[in-house]
């Protein structure tokens, strides 16, 4: 499997870490949190957490403040076959391909629920054919790129499709709101919105450079689900995020990393570029010093934390744009994303 064309996507409107604060810092529902509450706000948006900026579907950071279940739903129907339809399309143009061309389309997201999915509102957007295979993956979270990738994989293996659209698309900010919970709190700090696509075909294109799908693993802990999920509480999604898990994430990407290697007959001294998902700066750290890696090694993944924030699931797709932009060595890189289950995915991709 080859990636023939990659895309991604932002909402318009940026906002700093510092403006975040001062808007919460204004608001009523400020006043009404406690007193760790407030302390937390302050410490994840003022000090270091590796995020400067952050892409949000909001017109003005006040509707953070005007969370209700639906509008929070608006705001993932709105927004999220818009940003999803704008990275593919992006992805197409790079592969020089026509959306009539496309045989499948999977897209992930976690953020909120269609019925029918997003893939039939992608599909009327982008003018794909009738009948296109079209499949929405939920419930995956963070890590869902690595197995939607690898859906597409299976598809074109088999021979039952020639050209696959993949997509992940979230929007974090429809579960933004605030309370005195802890993982609430953190996400609405921490989260960014934004879209992400890959046209995959069973052949390589001409024009740009040469991306090769060659070996991918996998592992689920369901025993750890509860350190890392969403949660509906009062109808709105609760992001449940406890302490253990950028540890969790650098363990369990360790190991995938490991087997996939080992399977290949390769080392770890044979990747020339690492393209991670980032959770967040102590994920980062996390994944570093279990791994043995520098600061050069995740600087994709650092930049775009620090330019969208955590995307969720798109966010590899924006790490692995801006390897390809920044001309990146050849050779083995690897992929690796990670999310609810708790689960860990990883990919060994071959460019030239």
């Amino acid at each position: 499997m080859f990636i023939v064309g990659l895309g991604t996507a932002a909402p318009p409107n940026r906002y700093t870490q510092v403006q975040c604060w001062e808007a919460f810092q204004a608001s009523a529902q400020f006043a009404q949190l406690d007193r760790r509450a407030r302390a937390t706000l302050q410490k994840v948006l003022l000090h270091n957490n590796g995020i400067r900026t952050r892409s949000l579907a909001l017109d003005s950071l006040d509707e953070v403040f005007a969370a209700d279940p639906d509008t929070l739903h608006r705001r993932f129907a709105r927004h999220a076959p818009v940003l999803a339809s704008r990275a593919a399309t992006d992805a197409l143009q790079q592969s020089g391909l026509r959306p009539h061309d496309i045989d499948a389309v999977i897209i992930s997201t976690c953020t909120g629920y269609l019925c029918p999915g997003l893939t039939s509102y992608v599909a009327e957007r982008l003018g794909l054919k009738p009948n296109v295979l079209a499949l929405d993956l939920v419930g995956q979270g963070c890590g869902a790129a690595l197995p939607n990738l690898r859906t597409a994989e299976a598809l074109l293996s088999a021979k039952r499709c020639e050209t696959v659209l993949s997509i992940c698309v979230e929007i974090c900010s429809a579960a933004f709101y605030l309370d005195n919970d802890p993982g609430v709190l953190i996400s609405a700090c921490l989260f960014g919105d934004g879209a992400g696509a890959a046209v995959l075909a069973a052949a390589p294109n001409s024009g740009t450079r040469r991306v090769e799908w060659k070996a991918a693993g996998s592992l689920t802990i369901p025993a750890e689900r509860d350190a890392l999920r969403f949660e509906h509480k009062n109808g709105m999604l609760r992001n449940i995020l406890t302490p253990q898990v950028p540890v969790l994430a650098a363990q369990c990407a360790e190991t995938v990393l490991d087997d996939v290697l080992s399977s290949e007959g390769m080392s770890r001294s044979e990747i020339s570029a690492w393209i991670w998902h980032a959770g967040g700066r102590k994920v980062l750290e996390a994944l570093q010093e279990r791994i043995g890696l520098t600061a050069a090694d995740v600087r994709w993944s650092s930049q775009v934390l620090s330019e969208f924030g955590n995307l969720s699931s798109p966010f590899v797709y924006f790490v692995l744009q801006a390897a390809l932009r920044h001309n990146a060595p050849g050779g083995c890189w690897w992929m690796s994303s990670f999310g609810a289950g708790f689960s860990c995915h990883g990919a060994l991709l071959k460019v030239a």
